[in-house]
């Protein structure tokens, strides 16, 4: 099987606010094609990260890459062409809710092009179908499930056909029917279309479904404590707290097993 080609290399990242750092000194490759999530417990980064990855934070130190093309160093033209390459999905969706699901696909395509009206709207139309809302064109987002809403942001993230696709909490808030169907959708995404994913969430059930490759944040160290597929973390990090993240084991629990295990 051939080498996936590298899509995005984060290099010696730091980030936080004002003066504090929250993740510090990080590097990891995103190979195209890969679904690949951030992952780790609350206030650990994972959207600093992925905020810092997208170019909505500068970083305090470091580069993210894609391609041959590094964004934290890009101004005008060349910032917007490497920006082009990317779709996001906020995590709840960040519709606009005086637009029909049309309207808000369209606003990507009424920015960065200047294609007729007719055909911004049957792209929007057909990236709306892509997602199963062919039948909500016209709809308002308050009419919607929130499962609904997700896959409207998906495709509006898409309105520019770009190769990555950053998610950012997809399944939060979601039923388990709903979340389920995410999966599937962005299972469906990269395999038909070879979409790469970036997907911050802490949704185990998901994770094992979709992750090709995991990294896991930890906020005392301040970096990566783990890296690669899920269930080998799970079953085989010498690690403790990646084992008992994975493995839903709260920390008293943990403690109390090994003062037993001790005693024996």
């Amino acid at each position: 099987m051939c080498e996936r080609d590298t899509v995005i290399s984060v290099q010696n990242l730091t980030c936080g606010y004002g003066n504090t750092v929250i993740v510090e000194d990080v590097s990891f490759d995103i190979k195209q094609g890969e679904i690949f999530i951030i992952l780790g417990g609350s206030g650990c980064g994972k959207s600093t990260l992925l905020k810092n990855m997208i170019g909505l934070i500068h970083p305090m130190a470091g580069e993210v890459f894609y391609g041959d093309e590094e964004l934290t160093s890009a101004f005008g033209a060349k910032r917007d062409a490497i920006i082009r390459k990317f779709g996001v999905m906020y995590q709840m969706g960040a519709l606009f809710g005086s637009m029909s699901l049309l309207q808000n696909v369209m606003l990507p395509l009424e920015e960065f092009t200047n294609l007729p009206q007719e055909a911004m709207a049957l792209i929007a139309k057909s990236k709306l179908a892509m997602v199963s809302l062919e039948n909500a064109t016209y709809k308002m987002p308050a009419a919607l499930s929130g499962g609904m809403k997700k896959r409207a942001a998906i495709a509006r993230a898409m309105a520019l056909d770009p190769s990555i696709l950053f998610l950012d909490e997809p399944g939060a808030g979601l039923d388990p029917i709903s979340s389920a169907a995410l999966d599937e959708l962005i299972l469906d995404l990269s395999r038909n279309l070879g979409i790469t994913f970036v997907i911050v969430t802490h949704e185990l059930e998901s994770i094992y479904k979709i992750a090709d490759r995991v990294i896991m944040l930890d906020k005392d160290v301040k970096s990566i404590v783990a890296e690669g597929d899920p269930k080998e973390l799970r079953d085989t990090s010498d690690n403790q707290f990646v084992r008992r993240f994975f493995l839903r084991q709260p920390e008293l629990e943990a403690a109390e097993g090994t003062h037993a295990q001790t005693a024996k």
